[in-house]
């Protein structure tokens, strides 16, 4: 993954992680549970958001697991945080995507 990637990739997180912080300030764990499940749109959207999640944290998974890298702190950072997990394990463990890593050039 190039520089420039990961620190736009860091940036997001940095967003993101002062946005949890601020929702947790403001509502506390508790409060935000309750706003998750307040009528079924939002219970639609925490439903389709743990999906992507689950898929998520499955490919960092064998990911991980590939790599010889420890998956928990990144599931355990999902889990209590989001897309906080995913987004590091990006910053710290990323590399070069390849559109078609089978062909040689």
């Amino acid at each position: 993954m190039s520089t420039r990637a990961r620190i736009g990739i860091g940036l997001v997180l940095l967003a993101f992680a002062d946005l949890n912080a601020y929702a947790l300030w403001r509502y506390g764990v508790a409060g935000i549970f309750e706003l998750l499940t307040a009528n079924v749109a939002t219970v639609t959207a925490l439903v389709d958001l743990t999906i992507a999640l689950l898929l998520i944290t499955a490919w960092l998974w064998r990911d991980a697991r590939a790599r010889g890298i420890s998956f928990l702190p990144y599931a355990a950072l999902t889990a209590a945080l989001g897309s906080v997990g995913p987004l590091l394990y990006l910053v710290v463990h990323g590399r070069e995507a390849r559109l078609f890593p089978d062909l040689r050039t």
